[in-house]
């Protein structure tokens, strides 16, 4: 039986948060019974990018203390670290608050811009990994997670978070190699069992909905989510949302490959109850996921006009080129029209393997996915 805790907390004031967290881990167990006194503990919450904290698009630096101060009282000897999309992780960890938090409980920054290859003898999609080295010498894990919704993913949870372990561009490298979602997903799987974080600690004080992950809309869910099962976790924000948790890949394909569950009599609820979180309006794509290898034989042209694709609004872009350094693809799926940098990169949809990480790294939320209308009128939906 596997244990999530929810408990509400409505501010990030840092002694409430405290207190929430503290909570929430004595409900599944204690703190004790996922780290030990000396032990190299690393805190590793989600900076995709250098945004403000208010902005929701990385973990709050209020959460990171708190989790931080409780595990220096129980003896554990920590670090942190992430590898953001783009920056560089201490760019990211500035700007996100962070880095200023960390250098006051003295806590260092691991390595996160070199990898080492490891061999994951049990994966079933993925037996290789480059990992940060900074992951690599630490003892233990402690996942620190953002509500988020996601292009590709639907949700960016638990399950995901771990991404960030895999050092700056070679995460591109894994959308190029594995095109299909469902193989992706499973890619995650296969990289949170292989690192085993010993506890899952998600931020959804506020969350970020619509065009997540960096350019949605913050949304104030006032919980904090805590479990040593991230299938669990992400289950249980999915029945939060409104979403059916077999739509969302990385909880469809954990279940499967017993990474955790998401059959509801197999998790056991403590703290405050599930129904004072649940919000139906909250703006989530519920779709199933566009199979993708099923597509194949009848050619990318058919694809086009039922795989979601990412669009361009001419009139929020700033023709920055970040959708086009971010592009895992070459050539370049996506590019400046004609070479001339004053208009709009467009889209070659034909070159477009579906990523989004175009969508998802745009800092001025330009680029939203859009369902192609056949799509909606197979399913009969508006989304």
């Amino acid at each position: 039986m596997s244990k999530v805790a929810l408990i509400r907390c409505d501010s990030y004031d840092y002694g409430k948060v405290k207190e929430s967290i503290k909570r929430g881990i004595e409900l599944i167990g204690g703190l004790e019974g996922f780290v030990k006194d000396g032990e190299k503990i690393l805190l590793k919450p989600n900076m995709l990018t250098g945004e403000a904290p208010e902005k929701c698009v990385t973990t709050h630096p209020v959460i990171f203390k708190a989790v931080a101060q409780l595990l220096k009282e129980s003896g554990a000897v920590l670090s942190y670290g992430d590898s953001p999309a783009m920056q560089t992780p201490e760019f990211a960890a500035r700007r996100c608050g962070i880095e200023e938090i960390a250098k006051e409980l003295d806590i260092k920054f691991a390595d996160f811009n070199r990898g080492e290859e490891v061999t994951f003898k049990e994966g079933i999609q993925n037996k290789r990994f480059t990992i940060a080295k900074g992951v690599l010498e630490c003892d233990g894990i402690i996942s620190l997670p953002k509500l988020k919704t996601h292009g590709l993913t639907k949700l960016t949870g638990a399950v995901k978070n771990q991404f960030g372990c895999i050092p700056g561009k070679l995460k591109g490298e894994f959308h190029v190699k594995l095109p299909d979602v469902n193989d992706f997903a499973k890619m995650l799987i296969d990289l949170n069992k292989f690192l085993k974080p010993r506890l899952y600690i998600m931020d959804g004080i506020y969350a970020m909905e619509g065009n997540g992950p960096r350019g949605g809309t913050p949304k104030k869910m006032n919980v904090i989510l805590i479990s040593s099962d991230p299938v669990a976790l992400d289950s249980v924000v999915c029945r939060m949302v409104n979403v059916n948790p077999e739509y969302v890949p990385t909880i469809k394909f954990g279940k499967e490959m017993g990474l955790g569950t998401h059959i509801e009599s197999e998790i056991e609820l403590v703290g405050d109850a599930l129904e004072q979180f649940i919000d139906n309006s909250f703006s989530v794509n519920r779709t199933p996921v566009t199979p993708f290898k099923p597509l194949n034989f009848i050619g990318g042209h058919l694809r086009n006009y039922i795989v979601p694709k990412p669009y361009i609004d001419i009139n929020k872009c700033v023709k920055c080129g970040v959708c086009i350094n971010i592009c895992p693809v070459e050539p370049k799926a996506v590019n400046w029209d004609k070479n001339d940098r004053k208009k709009a990169p467009i889209h070659n949809y034909k070159k477009c393997i579906r990523c989004y990480c175009c969508q998802e790294l745009c800092p001025e939320s330009a680029i939203s996915i859009k369902v192609p209308f056949i799509r909606k009128m197979i399913q009969g939906r508006d989304k």
